[in-house]
């Protein structure tokens, strides 16, 4: 009887013990290889890429603006500017006919170093740039403005400065895209017509269709 257990529980030692070798061979040779990169970070990749929308461009944007709203606009930077011709400095420099001229171009006001450093003239996309923001446009002004956020206010603002003085000719707006007539290009391009593919099933059965007639 105590042979009979012990050859019982031999066999069964001998059995865990090729089960436990088969599971270390397994795995060696077909063990999960982890991906190179997580999928999550490529989705998030993807988000990050589509971002937010293209800014429009001024020249776009001019095109379309409002001198009237400008004016109103205008009340906003009223304490501290006049645009008269002739009028008086205040906090900040008179800006009558300003559009087109230096920085810092008005004789006897105390423009900061950090603007009179900035090179050019206020051009279209200066001027946009720095009623977005004073402080990235000149870091280190005096101005403390907080800046324009909407981009339309901001044309209609520069299209009435443009009408104070300078009248300087309203740029050309870019050119538009048309995404319809790129579509059907590449379309014609790679030679789909729209037709559904013939699989290689339905091809081989027609043929021997055709033998047999």
């Amino acid at each position: 009887m105590d042979d009979r257990s012990n050859t019982i529980a031999g066999w069964v030692l001998a059995g865990g013990i090729v089960a436990l070798g088969l599971s270390i061979v397994t795995g060696m040779y077909f063990h999960p290889e982890a991906p190179e990169k997580e999928g999550f970070a490529v989705v998030a990749e993807a988000a990050g890429e589509a971002g937010g929308a293209a800014a429009v461009p001024i020249a776009t944007l001019l095109a379309t603006a409002d001198i009237a709203k400008g004016e109103a606009v205008f009340k906003k930077c009223a304490a501290c500017h006049t645009i008269n011709q002739g009028g008086a400095n205040g906090i900040g420099p008179n800006l009558w006919a300003a559009m087109g001229k230096p920085h810092g171009h008005v004789p006897g006001f105390a423009y900061s170093d950090a603007l009179k450093s900035v090179p050019g003239n206020w051009d279209w996309e200066g001027m946009d740039k720095w009623l977005a923001n004073p402080k990235k446009y000149a870091p280190g002004t005096k101005m403390t403005f907080a800046g324009l956020g909407n981009p339309e206010e901001r044309a209609n603002l520069i299209l009435y400065l443009n009408a104070q003085g300078s009248n300087l000719p309203l740029p050309t707006p870019p050119a538009a895209e048309a995404p319809a007539a790129d579509a059907a290009a590449t379309d014609a391009a790679t030679g789909e017509t729209g037709a559904a593919p013939v699989s290689p099933v339905a091809a081989s059965v027609a043929e021997i269709g055709r033998a047999h007639v």
